[in-house]
């Protein structure tokens, strides 16, 4: 199965229309959303092409292709205008004998860890930051934020193909691997 992975639109549906032209592009099987959709939250300065409402409407559409789970600033309001489940604080993919989970941050992160075995990923948005780092033999990975990203980083999201996650820009530009079996990567590399 082919995911593409996104966290933190905050309700730039700018942004987020980038992100469902490189959708088209990469054609995956499901969009798996890491959680604050729709609000910037108060730590947060707007996003450029700030319409949740905006959002709401490109998002709809396609609530049959996403999977998504809860940010701390996803809230019963948020659910009530979205077509698609956005309250699980979690879901749980496997991807070639490794489980994930797959998270917003803010409850379970690499200082509040879920059960994992070795080898298990820990997938989460919220710091918008994009990372790939072990930690214990289980392995914590970030796609970054679509629309605000922090700490020089790119406006990006990730693909998994095969056991491999490819870290994007909203270009389509690849610029970092994390191979299931081999590790991380630079695209320079």
């Amino acid at each position: 199965m082919k995911i593409m992975i996104a966290s933190d639109i905050h309700g730039s549906a700018y942004y987020l229309r980038q992100l469902l032209e490189q959708y088209k592009a990469e054609q995956p099987d499901k969009l798996l959303l890491l959680g604050d959709i729709l609000y910037h939250g108060p730590r947060n300065d707007l996003p450029k092409g700030y319409a949740p409402k905006e959002v709401i409407d490109l998002l709809n559409p396609m609530k049959e292709d996403i999977l998504c789970v809860r940010g701390n600033c996803d809230t019963d309001v948020d659910q009530m205008v979205l077509e698609f489940p956005i309250l699980a604080d979690y879901c749980i993919l496997y991807e070639q004998g490794h489980m994930i989970f797959a998270t917003h941050g803010h409850i379970h992160n690499t200082a509040n860890p879920p059960m994992l075995k070795k080898g298990d990923i820990l997938l989460h948005g919220h710091t918008h930051i994009p990372v790939a780092e072990d930690f214990d033999g289980r392995y914590y990975l970030n796609p970054g934020s679509i629309s605000i990203p922090k700490e020089a980083s790119e406006h990006s999201y990730m693909m998994l193909e095969k056991g491999v996650f490819t870290w994007k820009t909203l270009a389509g530009q690849s610029y970092r691997h994390f191979d299931l079996e081999n590790g991380l990567k630079n695209e320079s590399e």
